[in-house]
Order: C-alpha cells, then structure tokens, then sequence
C-alpha cells in the first residue's frame, strides 16, 4: 500500500446530515488522479479539520488494490480501533470457543456438613460474571453439603498480574466506568458486562431538604455510599454528581436532585475488584446457608490438590465479541490481552499479551515496525496506527476460519438494535451506507477513527481506515460518515462516483466530547 500524509483543517461542530456534491464526479485513473481522489479530498477540507491530521486509505477488498491514500503511512492516535488487533489475534490466538472459567475449590476435608480448612475463588480473567453467577457457584458450594466453613475464603487471582490500570490512563478517569481495574476475579452488573464496576442509583427523597435515596447494584458492602446530596423543590437544576474516592471504595454523592426528577443513575469503579468479586460471593456463600469463619484474602494461589466444586464458565469468545465490539468495552479489550499472554507464554501481563499481539499482527503482513500499541482497548494515548496498517489487517483476516463471527461483531450503520448497532446505530442513516457499513468506531479528545467495510452502489466490496487526530471541533464523526457514505453511492468499477460532504446544521451535531457513544450512560448509543 502507498503511504502519505495529509494535514486538514476544521473549526466547525457539526456531525451528521450529508449533503451531496455537485454532480457525479468521473473516477479518473487511480489513486493519484481525479474522481475518488478529489471527493475525498474534498470532504477532508471540512472545516471542523483544521490544523488537524488525518490518515486515510481506501482498498478494494478483494484484490487488496490501494484506490485512496492520503497520509495513511502517518502514525496517529487510533482510539478504539486498536480493538481490531486485539479482537483479531484473540480469535487466532485463543479461538473463537474459548471461555473463561470461574473454580470454587477446597483445600481440606468435609466432615458433617464443615470444610475443615481454605475455601477458594479462582478466576481466569472473565469480564462477564454477574452476580447471579455467584450466587450460582455459591448454591453448588452448599448443594455438596458444606455448611460451614472453618478456614478463609481465598480469592485467587493470580492468573494474572498485580497491575490494574494500564499504561497512560488519565488518572480523572479512575471512577469512570470505561476505566475500571483490570483482574482475574471480578463482577459485571449488567449484560453490557462493564466489569468492575456497580451501578449507583440516587432518587429524589419524599420531600425538600431529605437526603435522595441511594441504591447499589449488584447490593454490597464492598463499597460505602457517603451521600451529602440534597433534594431540592421541584424545578430546579439536577447538579447531582458520583464520584468513588482515589485508592478507596468511598463512593460520594453531592448536588442537588429536585423532587420529581428521574433518578440519576452511574456507573462507577470500584477499587480492587478481586475484593468485590469475593464480597458478592461471601454474601452469596451466607444467603445459601453456607457460614465462613475466617476471613477474605487476595491474591494466594489455589493449592494442586485442591478438589474442585463448583465452575461457571462464559460464554465463548466468538459470542463475548459482540458486547466487546459492539459496545466498545475496554475492559474486555485489555482482559484478553491478558489472556493471550497467558495462553502463550504463562504470564498475564500487558507485556506478553502485546508481544503476542505483536507477533499475530506481523504475520497477517501488518508492518508492525510502524505501530505502537500501549494497550487492548486504545485508551491508552501513547497507542499509535497508520491508517494503511489498519487497512491491511482489515484485508488480511478476511480469509480466516473465524471471520465471520468477527465480522458479525462490529457495529453496524444505522442498525436500530443497539446489539447490533451498537456504536453506530445512530449514523449515516437515511443513506446507502445504512445497514451496509460494518465497522469498529473510536473517539478519544482530538482523535476519532473508522475503519470496516462497506459495498458501493456497483456491487464492489470496500476496505477503508480513517484516523482523524488533533482536531479542536468537539465531534468529527460527520467527516468519517460522509467518506463513507460516499463510497456507498458510488460505483468504483465503474467510474462515477457519486460524492457527499458534511452539513454544517448544529442540529444534526452528535457531540462525542471525546467519549466513545456507548461509554455515555445511562443514555448511550
């Protein structure tokens, strides 16, 4: 693939509505000449670009031929489109059938009812254990007729590191659920399966000057609710704010909520989510008649000859790649790349997960020499891509066993289910785009990418990558969307090529403030 790169520029914020170009605009001979060329060119003049960098690159999916370039040999910031490598070399790498498994095992013998000695958690690193899966294990624990136990009850998460947060992640982002700790042993509250994170619901209280009613899902006193909030008259403005504490499970509540407002509902981390995961276990262990008489510890591992009770086991990869893709979940990202160093050198580190990822990449013809990935998710700023080096990937997988289930998990234009839609069921609807592109989206503050596939009006199966950095405007996913849009209207093979470029209506505005759309709760895409 030829490489280059392109400075563009933008002062405006709009987003969405596309308007088409004046006419239909001859393809012209090939890269370097007009047509394609000059109407994607044209649409990276968009105002909302300036001073900005952007890497794209457009190639026919079937003979991999390189029909658009500008810039895409420019390393720039990718966002969530790192989750195409770490997505791919998790299905080469762990298969598409792999699960995760959650043990529950004793380390001693059970005489009337009473394990005499350590009951132990042991988790593999899945993102999607809810609570009632621990109720599950705990229900098994005291179907095999334990009753009470006389030892501890270990959490053993040793299967991976000690590091949780990974490298470069904005320390503001700490309470925010899109950043949450990374462990073996953790807890889901929800089917979006945002791992090691609870749910904070505050309700206006019955009357003026009470404090709201605070809840917690999954319910749990692994973490505290320290709640300074006020309900206040009708009427006025809901400043309620959720904040958890740095390096403490203190989860704070201030504002004002008025009487009659809807509940403010966030979701936030939690500190060491191994603790959390043997919390919501023990408390299941007690609603199941199941007494501990020591106490909770972390990070010892399960003896050899400890006897297995109880396995949960998740869903395979191949269906945990839609809520990961489809929802962007950044936890899922960064768990499999722990899981892929594992898998191939023993150790669940980002550093052997990487040099996995590395590897997997260099041999499906990525030049890896021009990439940096910091990490699974690209929450990371320090993760680096070349527009044309996602575009390789994106041709390269198309012949693996598994790609239809990975192709199946990106999102997809205008798709109104969001577990089908999921970060772009809200775009490029009402054009040819619409139920036709599948791609994965990232938007970080001044990036914002697109890459994926999509079919032009002539039939011919479309391969593009489009990296957008150092933009000012709030939101450059109108850009994205009118490149994309306009291959759907054109006949490549053909030679007409049918051009649309952003409109400038604040009201069509999709304002991402530099958040994937999906990561917006409790109002998502």
């Amino acid at each position: 693939m030829s490489r280059h790169v392109m400075r563009v520029t933008a002062l405006a914020l709009g987003l969405a509505a596309l308007v088409p170009l004046a006419g239909a605009v001859p393809a012209g001979a090939g890269p370097s000449g007009t047509g394609l060329k000059d109407a994607i060119d044209t649409i990276l003049t968009d105002s909302r670009l300036d001073g900005a960098a952007a890497g794209v690159v457009v190639a026919d999916a079937g003979t991999g031929d390189t029909l658009y370039q500008h810039d895409g040999g420019d390393r720039l910031m990718p966002a969530s489109n790192t989750k195409l490598a770490t997505s791919a070399a998790a299905m080469a790498l762990l298969g598409p059938d792999h699960r995760f498994r959650t043990e529950v095992l004793s380390a001693g013998r059970v005489r009337g009812g009473v394990l005499h000695g350590d009951l132990y958690l042991r988790g593999t690193g899945d993102p999607t254990t809810l609570a009632k899966d621990y109720d599950a294990l705990a229900a098994r624990v005291a179907g095999s007729g334990i009753r009470r136990v006389t030892g501890r009850l270990v959490a053993d998460d040793t299967r991976f590191d000690t590091e949780r947060l990974g490298r470069s992640w904005a320390a503001d982002d700490e309470s925010s659920y899109y950043s949450a700790q990374i462990s073996p042993l953790t807890v889901a509250p929800d089917t979006d399966y945002d791992s090691g994170t609870v749910i904070v619901e505050a309700a206006p209280a019955s009357g003026p000057g009470a404090r709201p009613l605070v809840t917690l899902t999954p319910a749990t006193g692994y973490v505290r609710i320290d709640n300074r909030a006020t309900t206040v008259p009708a009427g006025r403005p809901d400043t309620l704010t959720v904040q958890r504490e740095h390096g403490a499970n203190v989860i704070t509540v201030t504002g004002e909520i008025p009487l009659q407002a809807s509940p403010t509902r966030e979701w936030v981390t939690v500190w060491q989510p191994t603790g959390y995961a043997a919390a919501v276990f023990a408390d299941a262990l007690a609603a199941h008649g199941v007494r501990l008489d020591g106490p909770t510890r972390r990070g010892r591992p399960t003896p050899p000859t400890a006897r297995l009770l109880a396995t949960h086991e998740s869903m395979p990869l191949k269906d945990l790649l839609r809520p990961f893709m489809k929802l962007s979940n950044n936890m899922h990202a960064e768990t499999l790349t722990k899981a892929i160093g594992h898998r191939t050198s023993g150790r669940g580190t980002w550093g052997a997960g990487l040099a996995a990822i590395d590897a997997y990449l260099r041999k499906e013809g990525v030049r890896t020499s021009a990439v940096r990935q910091a990490d699974g998710s690209g929450l990371s700023r320090m993760n680096l891509f070349p527009a044309a080096e996602l575009t390789r990937l994106l041709l390269a997988v198309q012949d693996a066993p598994w790609y239809a289930d990975w192709y199946a998990a990106l999102p997809v234009a205008c798709a109104p289910d969001r577990a089908t839609g999921g970060t772009l069921r809200t775009r490029m609807c009402g054009t040819p785009a619409a139920l036709n592109t599948h791609a994965k989206t990232g938007t970080l503050t001044g990036a914002s990418a697109l890459s994926g596939y999509v079919t032009d009006a002539g039939g011919r199966r479309l391969v593009y990558s489009i990296v957008l950095n150092n933009h000012l405007a709030s939101s450059v996913k109108g850009v994205e969307d009118a490149i994309v849009v306009s291959l759907a209207r054109s006949d490549t093979a053909g030679g007409v090529i049918r051009a649309v470029r952003p409109a400038r209506s604040r009201a069509a505005t999709e304002a991402d403030a530099g958040l994937e759309c999906s990561w917006r709760k409790p109002r998502p895409c």
